[in-house]
């Protein structure tokens, strides 16, 4: 391997490395899908997402907007989303698990206080008004009608009287309620919404409007353990004593009734990592949301006893948001501590491997080195031993030869100085012994003319020296 591609490997390793730095360290960005458009909900999921953005933090938030509640939870049941605002008694999509409690809504229905209503049971033969501020509130308030044998219908023909068990439900405007009480058009009227909010303390005023003492009464829906039992996307939940104030406070006592929410879910297979991020930021940044969006203090975490009961609910959690509620976060090596591992264990091996892989060509190179090393030896020897000048002429072709390999080889790999002293020794030995090769041949060959003149000269002195003696 040349020395080129070993720089070549070990960029290439720097850049896998920093390549994944980069991945890991990346935001994560998730789809919310949010609905309806206009309401509460979505305007505090786009200021989460803007203040997420800006705070660079690793999670962001792609905010959908979808006309409404069911079209939300539609999207995150398909999978085109990673979190949705869902209310469960509309539509609770199968893969969702709650993060948080984005707001509660009760039912609450009032009545004037001449009616002497107290309970939802009570309504029978009655006339409802109901303040519908979505699809979803009639059959609400007909399923919960259901569980004590009441039945929702239609106003009779011709004024005829309602049966046992017939409860009228009567659309209406937060603008026709006074007036529909004063006409006698409806006994009572309901709206689902927080206690606390706009829309609740409207319809009270509004029913007051029309009570000739301004006295209204509250009806309780008894049974709420119950009728969470059967319809577990519902919940029980209080009114508190004096939530709408007044002197007597309005109500003067606890009433307990039955009522909905509006949860921010995720798709069940969002890791932990991020679900936990978007709840930690959620609530911890509930002042700095509210201050534009009002809706972040209703915000509340779902209620669990324990990390079983938190995953087993009726409408279970995800485990993110539970490692945050519960404090166990996990920290950086804990999110990668696989991948680290499995980065040790086969990064050693991958370590180890180059270093045999080095080894072995490292070995290569001294054998080749070894190889010529030997040879110059033997073309040593065989000098000393050439009788004729062909023959050291071929070896010392040889030695050039060997000569230039190990140059090449020098210029591709380094070589140690005592394998370089080595090389040298045995080169300058060879042509030393060539030298002196070429002097003794050299000698030996005048000698041997010498001789042969001398004897030529003998051969001529003979053959004038034979006829004469004849």
């Amino acid at each position: 391997m040349r020395r080129e591609s070993v720089f070549f490997l070990v960029a290439l390793g720097l850049a896998l490395i920093a390549a994944a730095i980069v991945y890991v360290s990346r935001p994560t960005t998730l789809i919310v899908a949010v609905g309806p458009r206009d309401g509460a909900e979505a305007i505090l999921l786009d200021v989460y997402a803007q203040a997420l953005s800006r705070a660079r933090e690793d999670v962001r938030l792609k905010v959908h907007h979808f006309d409404d509640v069911r079209d939300s939870a539609t999207a995150l049941r398909a999978g085109l989303a990673d979190l949705a605002v869902v209310r469960p008694d509309v539509l609770l999509p199968d893969n969702g698990l709650t993060l948080a409690i984005l707001h509660d809504e009760a039912l609450l229905i009032v009545a004037p206080g001449s009616e002497g209503l107290e309970s939802l049971p009570d309504l029978a033969r009655k006339r409802l008004g109901v303040v519908e501020r979505h699809g979803a509130d009639i059959p609400f308030i007909t399923s919960l009608l259901g569980f004590y044998d009441l039945t929702a219908v239609a106003e009779p023909q011709g004024g005829a009287p309602l049966e046992a068990g017939h409860v009228v439900l009567v659309p209406l405007k937060p603008a026709e309620v006074t007036k529909a009480l004063a006409e006698d058009r409806v006994d009572a009227v309901a709206v689902i919404a927080a206690p606390a909010s706009k829309a609740s303390i409207s319809t009270v005023r509004a029913v007051e409007m029309a009570s000739p003492d301004k006295k209204v009464d509250f009806l309780s829906v008894p049974d709420g353990d119950a009728i969470v039992q059967r319809m577990p996307e519902l919940q029980a939940t209080t009114i508190p004593a004096g939530t709408f104030g007044g002197r007597p406070k309005r109500p003067d006592d606890d009433v307990k009734t039955v009522g909905a929410s509006y949860r921010l879910m995720a798709r069940g297979g969002l890791n932990r990592i991020s679900a936990a991020s978007v709840t930690q930021h959620l609530f911890e940044w509930r002042s700095k949301l509210a201050t534009t969006a009002p809706l972040a203090n209703q915000m509340k975490a779902p209620d669990f006893e324990s990390t079983v009961a938190a995953t087993s609910a009726r409408l279970p959690n995800h485990p993110g948001a539970v490692d945050y509620f519960e404090r166990e976060q996990q920290t950086l090596f804990e999110r990668y501590e696989d991948y680290i591992y499995l980065l040790a264990f086969f990064g050693g091996t991958l370590g180890s491997g180059i270093a045999w892989l080095g080894q072995r060509l490292a070995r290569k190179r001294r054998e080749r080195i070894d190889v010529v090393l030997d040879r110059l030896l033997d073309i040593l020897k065989e000098v000393r031993a050439a009788r004729v000048r062909s023959d050291l002429d071929g070896l010392v072709a040889e030695t050039d030869d060997l000569v230039a390999d190990v140059v090449r080889q020098a210029r591709e790999r380094s070589i140690d100085n005592r394998t370089v002293s080595a090389l040298i020794l045995a080169i300058d030995a060879v042509h030393a012994a060539v030298s002196d090769a070429r002097r003794t041949l050299g000698a030996a060959e005048a000698q041997g003319g010498a001789h042969d003149e001398k004897r030529l000269r003998k051969t001529r002195l003979l053959s004038l020296q034979v006829p004469a003696a004849e």
